[in-house]
């Protein structure tokens, strides 16, 4: 296999510094106390701000707070370029040749289906954080997967849900065309039709590659629905924001929903064009003391970057694991990957970013969501203080019931 330079940084540069602190033993010893995680996601692209580096860095804390706890623990990590073949080879790579016991976010929802089948035979862990499809918890559900930290049936319930309930009865969506936004779509569709709301249209936008959505904004204000939703993510929701605010799309009446927006892309926005807007995260810095305490002992390692609920996740979601390996043993967590999970959803999981949890059967990690709207300029005290809470969506709500999804592991 030829080696580029972006194979060769995201396969090999990627490794982590080892955390541990054992003394020296044989290789083999060594191998059989290091457990080896491994970060997959967008270091370069569409959704490079809210994954990428700054997931990097809350996964390496997750790691450094586990220290000592009688086992190695090493981090690599590598971008999947939004592609499910450069995640597929990715994941086996790393699974194959560097002996990876878990595979952290996925990105993407196509790459994370993609890596979850693979995972599935290779008998190790995915515990996905930033991929929103409800279908990994659904018809894609495996015993070795974990989806972490939000996804569409959340989204559209909560944001979706909201909208129509504040008289949005009529929509157009603008749609990523690939798995997350069809997902997206769909679920949100169903809410809005379920509360008597219509479904004027849609339109797929193709990804990655679309920087330039006029043409579809001027379709969806077209066909006069009242709200234009949103189902896409990071750069496209921010590019789409941006262009219906130039052309005067908000100040007609018609309203966005933009039904998965992060701190960060408000961060890029800025508060004058995106003051107003709703959206829904299952995490927010300045949510309480506990959230605030983790914000202050990661802002070193990132700098001036926006926490979003992505980060959140890759941090929280391999600190359980870890825990999960602590309990049972580095060589016994190593030899199964589904037994691990399934350990993993016997233990309660409690961390600073979302509080107390649990795991279902199906794999759903349940935690509550928030529904923030965001502030106007003259409302915010300070860097990074841009949402005001609207709604709280516990965590029994928040997503989609257990026997509702056709997950092949719930028992009827």
């Amino acid at each position: 296999m030829n080696v580029t330079r972006r194979t060769a940084l995201a396969a090999g540069a990627g490794i982590g510094t080892g955390i541990g602190g054992l003394p020296w033993r044989s290789a083999k010893a060594q191998a059989a106390n290091t457990i080896k995680m491994a970060l997959l996601c967008d270091f370069s692209g569409t959704y490079r701000d809210v994954s990428g580096p700054t997931s990097l860095a809350c996964a390496r804390q997750a790691a450094a707070e586990m220290n000592n706890r009688g086992f190695n623990i090493e981090v690599l990590f590598g971008d999947n370029q939004n592609r499910p073949d450069v995640g597929s080879n990715l994941t086996r790579q790393w699974i194959d040749r560097e002996g990876v016991d878990l595979i952290i976010d996925g990105g993407a929802s196509s790459v994370a289906l993609a890596v979850a089948d693979i995972v599935r035979e290779k008998n190790k862990v995915f515990m996905s954080t930033s991929t929103a499809t409800s279908d990994l918890t659904g018809r894609a559900c495996t015993p070795n997967t974990v989806h972490w930290t939000y996804d569409t049936y959340m989204l559209a319930k909560s944001t979706g849900g909201a909208t129509v309930k504040a008289g949005g009865d009529s929509w157009f969506f603008i749609t990523a065309d690939y798995a997350f936004g069809h997902a997206l779509e769909r679920d949100t569709a169903n809410f809005v039709r379920n509360a008597g709301g219509r479904v004027l249209g849609q339109v797929r936008t193709p990804f990655p590659g679309t920087t330039d959505f006029s043409s579809f904004l001027v379709q969806a204000q077209a066909s006069r629905a009242k709200v234009i939703g949103l189902a896409n993510a990071g750069g496209d929701t921010i590019n789409c924001i941006k262009q219906a605010a130039e052309f005067g799309i908000t100040r007609r009446g018609t309203k966005l929903a933009s039904l998965l927006m992060f701190l960060p892309d408000v961060h890029a926005l800025g508060l004058q064009t995106a003051q107003g807007l709703v959206c829904t995260e299952t995490f927010y810095w300045d949510l309480n003391d506990r959230t605030r305490a983790f914000s202050t002992r990661i802002r070193p390692q990132i700098g001036q970057n926006a926490l979003c609920m992505n980060h959140a996740g890759t941090y929280a979601a391999p600190l359980h694991y870890l825990k999960t390996v602590a309990d049972m043993g580095a060589a016994v967590a190593k030899q199964n990957g589904a037994a691990t999970v399934a350990r993993m959803k016997a233990i309660p999981c409690d961390d600073d970013c979302f509080g107390p949890g649990s795991i279902r059967p199906d794999g759903r990690k349940l935690h509550p969501a928030y529904l923030f709207e965001v502030k106007k300029p003259e409302e915010s005290k300070g860097a990074f203080d841009y949402y005001k809470l609207l709604q709280t969506t516990e965590r029994d709500e928040a997503f989609r019931p257990l026997n509702d999804g056709g997950c092949s592991l719930v028992r009827s």
